[in-house]
């Protein structure tokens, strides 16, 4: 069964996002709610597929991820066996954090982490290269990172922001 976000839902959610690790009786004070009724409303948010688990966020840097890299990738023929294929071998690769099929001259973007600039070359020739569909591969290396925001922005309306203090800001 399929249900609508209200306002609160997107609080929860909003919450969540911000720090995974609050209880219900937390979340229940900050929005002014019953704990049971934030109780309901996360399990239903589970089950309905809007929270897809809970994760903890690692800093790339002090697990020795120093390089990341977007790898634009070319494939020599397209149809739906070649890009299922391509997609179940990339999959394995744990270096690769993530992978999009894309339009225009490149058919997949790959964001691929790596300890240095050796391991990434050993990852293109090793790996990448390697792959029978793979017709071309254009490196691209990230120098900073701006912004890196892992929240997806809500809204009812217009923006629903949850502060610390279970103040709403729009």
């Amino acid at each position: 069964m399929h249900f609508t976000l209200d306002e609160t839902d997107l609080h929860i959610l909003d919450l969540l996002q911000e720090d995974a690790r609050l209880t219900n009786k937390e979340i229940a004070a900050r929005l002014g709610k019953s704990v049971t009724s934030i109780f309901e409303r996360v399990k239903r948010l589970e089950t309905e597929g809007y929270i897809k688990g809970y994760v903890a966020i690692l800093d790339k840097k002090r697990m020795g991820k120093q390089v990341t890299a977007f790898a634009n990738i070319t494939l020599k023929e397209h149809g739906h066996d070649v890009f299922i294929l391509f997609e179940s071998k990339v999959n394995s690769f744990p270096e690769v954090m993530e992978c999009y099929k894309i339009n225009g001259p490149y058919d997949y973007l790959l964001k691929v982490m790596v300890a240095d600039l050796e391991e990434y070359e050993l990852f293109i020739s090793n790996k990448l290269s390697r792959l029978d569909a793979v017709s071309r591969i254009n490196s691209l290396f990230v120098i900073a990172a701006p912004k890196h925001e892992t929240a997806l922005s809500l809204t009812t309306g217009q923006l629903i922001k949850t502060s610390k203090h279970g103040k709403r800001e729009e």
